[in-house]
């Protein structure tokens, strides 16, 4: 089992920023594959962005790619999304997950573990 939990979310102005992080607990050896999705109510969860194994690959979402960094400090078991120039339609409950076995996915589906989410609301 592993056990995610995410902070950092709250209200920003657009143009501003925030960094969301995850905090892994138990067995997070296996965890080869980490991601964020965002969801925003009565929508499936849309992927953001990932990283996998030591934090050297990397892939975003076309929506954020040049203004959210996803990077992943094993050593502490964390994983950060930096989130820069947000805009109104970045807002969305933010979650953290864990994929053993199809690191890199961009699919909901492959991933074992999920984080509570925690919320981003960026007004004008």
């Amino acid at each position: 089992q592993v056990q995610l939990v995410e902070s950092g979310g709250g209200m920003v102005q657009a143009g501003g920023s925030l960094t969301l992080t995850c905090t892994a607990s138990g067995r997070t050896r296996g965890s080869l594959g980490m991601a964020w999705f965002r969801q925003t109510p009565g929508n499936e969860r849309e992927f953001v962005g990932d990283v996998r194994f030591g934090g050297e690959l990397t892939s975003y979402a076309d929506s954020v790619k040049g203004r959210f960094t996803i990077s992943r400090d094993n050593a502490k078991n964390a994983v950060y999304l930096q989130m820069n120039n947000l805009k109104p339609e970045d807002t969305a409950r933010y979650y953290c997950a864990s994929s053993s076995g199809a690191p890199g996915s961009v699919w909901a589906k492959d991933y074992d573990y999920w984080g509570q989410g925690t919320q981003v609301t960026v007004f004008t």
